[in-house]
């Protein structure tokens, strides 16, 4: 992003609001730019793509669970503004990743994207049912509780707007903590 798009700071260092409407068109340039190039469906393939190399090498970094899973919730928001921008954009436009494509390239790219999607969930349902296995939470179904975890990530995306007035360090200590106690974990775990 051009440093002429980011909020000016005033004598006492605070950030001036952007102009109304200023984010809207940072998010639709955005889209435009990857969608116009690569299809909607192949950046949501390649964004979870993204999600489950990062998923595989934070959970090969720490032998320990516990650890596993707090670096796991802690990477998740630790993003750039393009990277917030970008789940923005894929969580708003996720229900049609399950809606048939006639044109034979956006169905493939479509299909890719789907399965990776249902391939990151059960990554997270079997690193959970390890947990669990461990004693480190409680017994549960593990697709419902993956399914609940990602499921308040994505909600995230719908409200937070970067610039905004909760930076995302914030908003990320404050959700990693609901994240853990959701899944039965210690949230003080997240304090570690």
């Amino acid at each position: 992003m051009a440093p002429a798009n980011r909020a000016a700071k005033t004598a006492g260092g605070r950030r001036q609001r952007s102009k109304p409407g200023v984010k809207r068109e940072q998010i639709l340039q955005v889209a435009i730019e990857s969608f116009g190039r690569y299809g909607l469906y192949e950046i949501m393939g390649l964004a979870v793509a993204d999600f489950q190399e990062r998923f595989e090498r934070i959970t090969a970094e720490h032998g320990d669970w516990n650890e596993a899973l707090v670096a796991l919730l802690v990477d998740s928001y630790d993003l750039t503004e393009q990277e917030v921008l970008r789940n923005r954009v894929l969580v708003a436009e996720q229900g049609l990743i399950g809606i048939h494509r006639t044109a034979p390239r956006e169905e493939a790219s479509r299909s890719v994207a789907r399965t990776r999607t249902r391939d990151l969930e059960f990554q997270w349902g079997t690193f959970l049912a390890r947990g669990m296995q461990q004693a480190h939470i409680p017994e549960t179904d593990p697709q419902l509780l993956s399914r609940a975890l990602l499921g308040l990530y994505n909600s995230v995306w719908h409200w937070y707007r970067p610039g905004g007035t909760l930076a995302l360090p914030d908003l990320g200590r404050f959700f990693v903590g609901r994240q853990l106690a959701l899944v039965g974990a210690d949230p003080k775990l997240a304090s570690t």
